[in-house]
């Protein structure tokens, strides 16, 4: 093989640590961007919040504050007494909180944090699961030692909605018990009966039937239209799901306002009772922009609240010698730069996702003006054309990004669509059209509700080209039902 040397040119991107630290934050959500925030802060010295209290004023404070509390320490001293001991006998009329140290200022209300807000309004926890709230029952509940775990394989096998997704046979069948105890069907009936009636009425129920029936065993025997909607959920449930009601009214010799009073009954009671208890904590969204009319023009602003405010502390970064190569002042330098490549990408973040919101709020000025319906279509292309940017770059700024508007809050996904074309040539988004059907659902006859076919003529109508199968994809995602479950007694 003969050597030899030759010269080319090429082209190559390369990711340097900064870019990918600036693209890194800039696909981060608000909470994200906070946690992220805060292990900077842990590992680099160079940096400190701005609204954090300088070390001299906090210890002047402590100061302050301790010789406070060694001042009034006599005195509370002398008020309250010694409690190291207790009397053997106390008086009858004596309360508790006399004696001991319930550790709450007052018995009216909660104690209250530096915010001014209740303290146990700032507690959050994850909320009590059904099975949690089942068991917390059987254990106050009196079973034997073979009930028991009979109810304990009933609340195993009951799901989020309250339903028994097992039968008695296989209760019996998985139970795990002695040889020499055998178990029928009708006591596993029997502790199945008593779990019905737990909180919530009829979880443990097998059917929806079976729900309704045992919620409706719970209400007042002096209850009107009772007996009729009894035996409406127990003979007519199938005709009740099919919305047959000409059919109900005919077998249960009921007129048309009757019916309606029994159904008014039955719609009072809650089909899903495992719903009504959910260990989900509430998911709060913090906005990153703010969008408002002003003077007849829609500004964009930051969320000042929600951008962390970081700057580099002046008193380190005086240590810095340039001319020194020591190991400390290397590693002092270090940090500095870091901390300042950290802030520009902050900076850049922040400039990027303002630019993107203010971009979409131009576009889509017609929906801020007049709603849903003036929703116009747009893609991730129209914007990076605009701002002068990557589509990756625009995907990454609008995920998980949020803003407040005085419709309320959207994410930045949202204001992006695909489009239908009309019938002179012009493009509607999905979103419009979505809000359309919505539209001419909650405004249809409820006695004969409209069909996929007749919505898509309506739509036609209006110059918008859309198929059937379409209407139904949008009405599925907006979880309205079928135009046969849609229907209702006038």
């Amino acid at each position: 093989m003969r050597q030899s040397i030759q010269l080319r040119l090429g082209q190559h991107l390369t990711m340097t640590p900064q870019l990918q630290q600036a693209i890194r934050l800039l696909q981060l959500s608000t909470l994200e961007l906070q946690m992220e925030v805060q292990t900077v802060l842990d590992s680099n010295l160079m940096l400190e919040r701005e609204e954090d209290t300088p070390p001299e004023a906090a210890e002047q404070s402590t100061n302050a504050e301790t010789r406070e509390k060694e001042s009034a320490e006599p005195n509370t001293t002398e008020a309250s007494g010694s409690t190291d001991t207790l009397p053997d006998e106390l008086p009858v009329d004596t309360n508790w909180e006399d004696t001991y140290d319930m550790g709450v200022t007052s018995t009216h209300s909660a104690p209250v944090g530096n915010d001014n807000r209740d303290f146990l309004e700032a507690q959050s926890g994850s909320g009590e699961s059904l099975y949690e709230h089942l068991r917390w029952q059987l254990d106050l509940t009196s079973f034997s030692d073979v009930d028991q775990a009979i109810a304990e394989m009933i609340i195993d096998s009951i799901d989020d909605n309250g339903y028994l997704q097992m039968s008695v046979e296989e209760i019996r069948e998985n139970l795990h018990l002695p040889d020499d105890i055998d178990v029928g069907e009708d006591e596993i009936c029997a502790v199945l009966k008593r779990i019905q009636h737990f909180d919530p009425v009829g979880v443990g129920a097998r059917d929806p039937a079976e729900c309704l029936q045992i919620q409706l065993a719970q209400l007042d025997p002096s209850t009107l239209w009772l007996e009729q909607a009894s035996l409406l959920v127990t003979e007519h449930v199938k005709l009740l799901g099919n919305r047959d009601y000409n059919q109900i009214m005919r077998r249960m010799n009921l007129s048309e306002p009757e019916l309606q009073a029994v159904l008014g009954l039955v719609q009072s009671l809650n089909p899903r009772p495992g719903s009504q208890i959910t260990s989900n904590t509430p998911q709060y969204v913090v906005p990153d922009v703010f969008v408002k009319k002003l003077k007849g023009k829609w500004v964009v602003n930051l969320n000042i609240e929600a951008a962390p405010k970081i700057r580099i502390n002046s008193q380190y970064a005086s240590l810095v010698k340039r001319a020194d190569n020591s190991q400390d002042n290397s590693y002092l330098r270090n940090h500095l730069q870091e901390a300042r490549w950290f802030l520009k990408s902050l900076q850049s973040r922040h400039e990027t996702l303002l630019k993107v919101a203010t971009c979409i709020v131009e576009r889509q000025r017609n929906f801020f003006e007049y709603g849903d319906e003036a929703m116009k279509p747009l893609v991730l292309r129209d914007i990076a054309e605009t701002v002068e940017m990557h589509e990756s770059t625009i995907s990454r700024v609008t995920t998980q990004k949020f803003m407040h508007t005085p419709r309320g809050i959207f994410e930045f996904k949202y204001f992006f669509s695909s489009h239908v074309g009309t019938n002179d040539g012009g493009e509607c988004s999905a979103t419009a059209i979505r809000a359309i059907i919505k539209k001419l659902v909650a405004a249809e006859n409820v006695t004969k509700p409209m069909s996929d076919s007749k919505i898509a003529g309506l739509l036609a109508d209006q110059g918008v080209k859309v198929a059937r199968r379409t209407i139904a994809k949008y009405r599925e995602a907006m979880a309205i039902p079928p135009s046969n479950e849609r229907k209702r007694l006038a």
